[in-house]
């Protein structure tokens, strides 16, 4: 193989969001593996306890996935058959999915073009004698205006319920997110900012609905598994709903607890290469995320581009197109939700419904963004989107 044909085959790609997984990671599974526990057992509860604590929260459920969560918390909130809930176009599949999943209806609320989260004054025109709940989205990390939206679910007698998927460690007026809504839906999937490869975690100031979603996520048994057979248990348990199999395993809640504490030094790199990106790219003809709003903490989950064809020369897709032949993986975040037939079919909506959500939609790209991220990749990510786009 000549030299030429070597070096094309050893090209380096920079992976969109590579785990930032190490050591002490994999000891704690090899431990958790050891210890005979592989499903929902102690270090399940230490999870939730810590997690708790760390948000503020009263009460922490884990659970499989933030899918799950979302659900669990609308059944929680008494959302079924006829009933609506609010929420945004821009969001993954699974914030519109879990309502559909209740039985009720989404309804979208268009956004607000610099924050690209939720417009509270769509979200009250929005709502209809139908609505049973408002389902904010942190988007990207950034927090959604969780006092406005508390506001109006209590002036309206509204359920709320955030999806904070991309938004584990940020705050409000000091106030963590995970303690701005009656359940707050965290995501622990491999992108994410605390990964447990798959997983979630509900927080919410309830006792009762702690107990009712500890009972739902585990198949309706009044005891988990370590409940039944730890050394001190009682084996006996009831069957008291037809429930779900939506629990966390040790195995992951292991991963979870040495990424909880490694959490400040993920963050930091996080906030490292968004000012790397921030400085590398102010005079480009590309418009960046915005600045946090005052008071607020971003969780720093997503650093986007929005790619405007007449200004950048390039199309998103065209630029994530020349940027993938450079080695560069981005993504997009996200195709708003009505654009796709399933849900313009199902809940009767056209392109035009919500103007911003698809102003975002049509141009937003998103860079490698990960604490795994080596210097050296930063600067090829740095380059090539300079190369193609500073003319």
């Amino acid at each position: 193989m000549s030299a030429a044909v070597n070096r094309i085959a050893v090209k380096p790609f920079v992976e969109f969001s590579r785990p930032a997984i190490g050591e002490e990671e994999l000891a704690a599974v090899a431990d958790a593996m050891r210890s005979g526990w592989l499903s929902c057992g102690p270090r399940v509860k230490e999870f939730e306890s810590h997690f708790a604590r760390f948000v503020g929260a009263r009460h922490a459920v884990a659970v499989n996935s933030c899918t799950a969560a979302l659900h669990l918390s609308l059944l929680a909130s008494g959302i079924g058959p006829g009933d609506e809930v609010v929420t945004t176009p821009l969001t993954f599949c699974a914030t519109a999915n879990a309502v559909l999943h209740t039985g009720a209806t989404p309804v979208f609320a268009d956004i607000d073009v610099l924050s690209m989260n939720i417009d509270p004054a769509a979200v009250e025109a929005a709502i209809t004698p139908k609505t049973r709940a408002i389902l904010p989205v942190h988007f990207g990390g950034r927090p959604a205006p969780m006092r406005e939206m508390r506001r109006l679910a209590r002036a309206r007698g509204l359920a709320l319920i955030d999806d904070a998927a991309h938004c584990v460690d940020a705050t409000i007026g000091g106030d963590r997110i995970g303690t701005l809504a009656d359940f707050t839906c965290f995501s622990f999937y491999a992108t994410k900012n605390l990964s447990t490869g798959e997983g979630g975690m509900i927080t919410t100031a309830s006792r009762e609905q702690a107990d009712w979603l500890r009972v739902a996520c585990l198949q309706g048994m009044s005891k988990d598994a370590w409940a039944r057979y730890s050394p001190s248990a009682s084996r006996m348990y009831e069957v008291v709903m037809a429930g779900y199999k939506c629990n966390m395993t040790d195995i992951q809640a292991a991963i979870g607890l040495v990424q909880l504490r490694r959490l400040p030094e993920l963050q930091a790199r996080r906030d490292a290469i968004w000012r790397r990106y921030d400085e590398a790219f102010a005079d480009l003809p590309v418009t960046r995320s915005a600045t946090p709003a005052p008071g607020t903490t971003h969780a720093l989950h997503l650093y986007t581009l929005l790619v405007d064809e007449h200004l950048a020369g390039y199309s998103r897709d065209g630029l994530r197109e020349a940027l993938r032949d450079r080695g560069i993986g981005t993504s997009v975040h996200f195709t708003a939700l009505h654009l796709f037939p399933f849900y313009a079919d199902r809940l009767r909506l056209t392109r035009g419904m919500f103007p911003n959500a698809e102003f975002v939609s049509d141009r937003t790209l998103s860079l490698p963004f990960t604490p795994a991220l080596s210097d050296n990749e930063v600067d090829l990510v740095i380059e090539a989107v300079r190369d193609l786009l500073a003319r």
